[in-house]
């Protein structure tokens, strides 16, 4: 009858605790980075996250003097979406003969 007890009261383990040592154990397997790995890392990603931002700035600005240029009728605007949508359209086509091979 003590087995049946001592059965009872391993299946009864308050799910909380259990969690909280199964997330311990995990953590005591986790490789963490040295100080210096942490701040190279970091680098990496502040220097990404900059490229990123200055990129889609720019071309932000680029699409909103296109857009401009369209709405009021910029010849040179009008020229350059053309010569863009032409050059996506051989871009497709292209792209499509090459997978077709």
């Amino acid at each position: 009858m003590a087995k049946t007890k001592q059965k009872k009261q391993e299946k009864q383990e308050n799910a909380i605790i259990r969690y909280l040592r199964e997330t311990r154990a995990e953590l005591r397997k986790v490789h963490w980075p040295s100080r210096q790995e942490a701040w190279s890392l970091t680098k990496v990603v502040l220097a990404v996250t900059v490229g990123m931002a200055i990129f889609l700035g720019t071309l932000d600005a680029l699409f909103s003097l296109e857009l401009q240029g369209l709405i009021s009728g910029n010849a040179i605007a009008i020229g350059v979406a053309f010569l863009v949508t032409v050059g996506g359209i051989i871009t497709v086509v292209f792209l499509n003969r090459q997978q077709a091979r």
